[in-house]
């Protein structure tokens, strides 16, 4: 997929998230080590993390238009950010990491198994013993993919249409200009079989960022999960 078309919308289109930057932050603030972001975007939540250590954050993107704009965002806060043009799936690090977290849904990027487990393998082999990793993604809902399923929306000004395809798993985002990205959802089952496959732990599961019970009703899967001491 190309992102780089999303890459000149993307201040707009992610305005309202904003419940998740404090949640990231709280976990950088506890981690004693390197800070690794995947899928880093536009700096959103980069940038007040690394605000918040003192010390430059990893930022990982395949997207060259979102990284350029995640070194303006940085540069107007004046904080350093290490930012990589690199696939998540081949994520290599220098020195082992104490969080690598993907925040505001990106894992759902990843189109197949192979691809989201080849992530959590890497992220696994990334982590020092006791090392974190975070992630958020919503939980699939057919009430809601009922509602808006073909509905033209506006979204911070930016007008776009979702089409589900159930069959596949998938969600496609189609903007008014013509690009368009998708989104392939992931059950609870599934994603503890990847964790369990890389060999990694629940810490928590929580159905939000004010780590509420994760529960019937939850619309987003708040992850932590640790790599064994």
């Amino acid at each position: 997929m190309n992102y780089d078309a999303f890459a000149a919308i993307y201040d707009s289109w992610s305005a309202h998230m904003t419940e998740d930057v404090a949640w990231y932050v709280e976990l950088a603030r506890e981690a004693d080590g390197p800070v690794v972001e995947l899928a880093v975007g536009n700096g959103r939540v980069a940038v007040p993390v690394a605000q918040e250590l003192g010390r430059p954050v990893v930022g990982i993107d395949a997207s060259p238009a979102m990284l350029e704009g995640a070194r303006k965002h940085a540069a107007a806060a004046g904080v350093e950010l290490e930012l990589r043009l690199a696939d998540m799936r081949e994520l290599a690090l220098e020195k082992p990491a104490a969080l690598v977290y993907c925040p505001f849904r990106s894992l759902l990027h990843l189109p197949t198994w192979a691809d989201k487990r080849r992530v959590f393998e890497r992220v696994a082999a990334s982590l020092r013993p006791g090392g974190r990793f975070a992630w958020n993604a919503f939980v699939f809902s057919p009430h809601v993919a009922a509602t808006n399923d073909g509905v033209h929306q506006v979204q911070n000004g930016i007008g776009h249409t979702v089409h589900h395809h159930p069959h596949d798993n998938r969600l496609d985002i189609v903007l008014d200009a013509g690009a368009s990205v998708s989104l392939w959802w992931v059950t609870r089952s599934e994603w503890e079989g990847l964790l369990d496959v890389a060999g990694l732990e629940v810490e928590a599961l929580y159905g939000g960022f004010a780590r509420e019970p994760f529960g019937e009703g939850s619309p987003e899967f708040v992850w932590v999960a640790r790599r064994s001491p």
